[in-house]
């Protein structure tokens, strides 16, 4: 039975890694990456590069790559994930998706079981849920069933805020919420599973059965992709590069350490005491510009 993340942590080489901890007094965890530095300027080029190895695993199922790759249909394999992107100059949101899967299955080592991008019928759907739902197993027989939230906002208050919300509203709206999402997950498995074993095996996590002799415990926990803006000053771009990353990385750093209250603040607003959350919070240059740039490049839009 083969289950495992498409991603390896090679993909982490591209980052610093400035921030892993847990929240105090929550389930929680809080990881800072900043995209690698060079001549004051973050390597947006590379990080594309290897976001072009792994968008065709994050909008298109695991049974649908099988069934391309068997006969040897690569440019129609590139072409279908492409065409599951909306375009790039009205794409707000896609490129924070993109990122929240590649650091679930590199870093948690939670692999993808479904995501909003498979399900769209057209590149301009909006698929309401949430962004991705990954599977991570905590011990043998105990896992937990993560859903993505990604918010990209010029302040990072802002983006945490607004992660939050919508969690909430995930779990209290009437339709479209958590229970349908198990649903509709459950209907989508055979795009999924290789094989009936691991088709019998995914369902048996997703519901599990509490009657078993040995049953499988399953929780529910959450993903936030907290992407913000920083825009460094004209006195800090002249600065030498060994000056330049030093200041940076630690302004970056000491900013989201001190969103650790406003989480912790969230979570109680909204009572989500029994939920985990893997916070990943991730800085942009440009904001506007570059999530728009990224889908751009590895989706190879023309200009």
């Amino acid at each position: 039975m083969d289950f495992k993340p498409s991603i390896n942590e090679k993909f982490l080489e591209l980052f610093y890694r400035e921030i892993e901890c847990e929240i105090p007094n929550t389930h929680s965890k809080l990881n800072l990456h900043i995209l690698k530095i060079e001549n004051n300027q973050f390597c947006y080029p590379e990080l594309v590069n290897n976001l072009r190895n792994h968008f065709i695993s994050f909008s298109l199922s695991r049974k649908e790559i099988c069934d391309f790759e068997k006969d040897k249909r690569y440019g129609e394999l590139y072409a279908k994930a492409a065409s599951k992107f909306r375009d790039y100059s009205q794409n707000d949101g896609e490129a924070g998706e993109l990122l929240l899967f590649c650091f679930l299955e590199s870093h948690l080592k939670a692999p993808k079981i479904l995501t909003k991008l498979e399900i769209k019928l057209s590149s301009n759907d909006y698929a309401k849920g949430s962004d991705g739902i990954h599977l991570l197993e905590l011990a043998p027989k105990n896992y937990q069933l993560i859903f993505g939230e990604s918010k990209l906002e010029q302040n990072l208050t802002t983006s945490i805020s607004h992660a939050f919300k919508s969690i909430h509203d995930f779990l209290t709206r009437k339709k479209n919420n958590l229970q349908d999402e198990i649903g509709l997950i459950n209907s989508q498995l055979c795009k999924e599973a290789f094989d009936e074993d691991l088709y019998q095996f995914l369902k048996s996590v997703i519901i599990p059965k509490a009657n078993d002799t040995d049953p499988i415990i399953k929780n529910n926990a959450f993903a936030i992709f907290a992407g913000f803006e920083i825009d460094p000053t004209d006195e800090v771009k002249r600065l030498n590069n060994q000056e330049f990353l030093a200041l940076l990385r630690s302004q970056i750093k000491a900013e989201v350490e001190g969103k650790m209250k406003h989480i912790k603040k969230k979570i109680e607003e909204y009572e989500l005491y029994s939920y985990t959350f893997y916070v990943y919070v991730f800085p942009f240059m440009k904001l506007d510009e570059t999530r728009k740039e990224i889908i751009k490049k590895i989706t190879r839009a023309e200009e």
